[in-house]
């Protein structure tokens, strides 16, 4: 079904909010090439697993397991996707396994980023001069234009295996050097899973502000994970997933002339979902553009989210070192009713917020 629909989709064509008196609110090789055998390929000694010189002075998201203190990058968004400043200390509340915890501190500030750019480069949606190839090209160029001198960033590319096309530099060029491989996509598979759980786990151990930005259709097609054992791999490695999820006008124009099945249809809309859980489980987000205008506002968000966080930390009340996952839940209370803080806008009027983070840890084991 799904090869069905490649066919089909191939064608080219604010400031602060306040609550008064309170708080303020490769070129790649192609199929008949001599491609080695996954045996073959070298393996990278890379930055994209551990770099302590990275993202100097940014706030760690990481569980201290010599002084048992958990650090939390925290967000909080409006409903138009814009970060609100400037909320108290007072007025967090931070659950660990329904359990309040006793905040230490809630620092605020502005970090260099430290991202993967995993993008989906395959025969599946990305054939030489598709919609599907334009798309992903101009977000993955458009989004490296975006960065900052002093950001990290790197590059890697998928179809049935992961590439690392640049490690994580700050020189712009060797990103477009990277960026510039990507032409004519060489196998029909897409391994998502396997991609985005490899490259979590290289950055684990990497310390600071981090992410990945996922560019894809969303489908997996060849996988040795599974869903659900890539939510796990996510939760437990720490690293915020930021998703775009590509087609999205296609796939309706397709829908609308009758030519998506209604398995295709449901395929793609599962697709969805996932990006939207692993987003959510990590304490990321997933952007579903229609149109090319919307690109630079996605961008501006990602860096809104990723730079400006609230730093929470706290020294949790289960001490116990037994390996076992740790469910956190931040809130905006106010302390003298124990209820919801509701937040206005400067016009006084309530809006809708949402609060940006990793939904829990794995505690440390403890050295038998």
């Amino acid at each position: 079904m799904i090869l069905v629909v490649a066919n089909m989709l191939t064608g080219q064509t604010q400031g602060p909010l306040k609550e008064p008196g309170s708080t303020v609110a490769r070129p790649r090789k192609s199929a008949d090439s001599n491609t080695p055998n996954e045996e073959e390929l070298p393996k990278i000694p890379s930055k994209l697993k551990k770099d302590p010189q990275l993202n100097k002075g940014g706030d760690a998201v990481r569980f201290k397991t010599d002084v048992d203190i958990v650090t939390l990058d925290v967000a909080v968004i409006d409903n138009k996707g814009h970060f609100i400043p400037g909320i108290p200390q007072g007025n967090f509340r931070v659950l660990e396994d329904n359990v309040p915890q006793q905040l230490r501190k809630v620092d605020m500030g502005e970090a260099p980023m430290t991202i993967a750019l995993v993008i989906e480069f395959s025969n599946l949606f990305q054939r030489y001069y598709s919609y599907a190839w334009f798309q992903t090209l101009q977000l993955a160029w458009g989004f490296a234009e975006s960065l900052k001198p002093e950001d990290y960033a790197a590059v890697v590319a998928y179809d049935m295996r992961t590439e690392i096309l640049t490690d994580f530099t700050t020189d712009k060029a060797k990103i477009r050097e990277g960026l510039d491989r990507l032409k004519i996509a060489a196998f029909s598979e897409a391994n998502m899973f396997d991609a985005i759980t490899d490259t979590a786990d290289r950055m684990s151990e990497i310390e600071g502000r981090k992410a990945i930005l996922l560019i894809t259709s969303g489908i997996d097609t060849f996988s040795k994970l599974t869903y659900d054992q890539t939510r796990k791999k996510l939760q437990e490695s720490g690293v915020p997933i930021y998703s775009i999820g590509i087609m999205q006008m296609q796939r309706e124009m397709a829908d609308a002339r009758g030519g998506m099945s209604g398995a295709a249809n449901i395929t793609f809309l599962q697709a969805d979902n996932e990006l939207r859980t692993f987003a959510k489980e990590t304490g990321g987000a997933a952007y579903f553009p229609r149109f090319e205008g919307e690109y630079g506002q996605i961008f501006q968000m990602l860096h809104q989210a990723l730079r400006n966080q609230y730093v929470l930390t706290y020294q949790p009340s289960n001490t116990k070192h037994d390996g076992a996952f740790r469910k956190i839940k931040v809130e905006l209370v106010n302390p003298a009713t124990n209820e919801p803080l509701p937040v206005k806008d400067e016009k006084g009027k309530p809006i809708k917020y949402q609060i940006v983070t990793k939904t829990g840890y794995k505690a440390p084991r403890a050295v038998e």
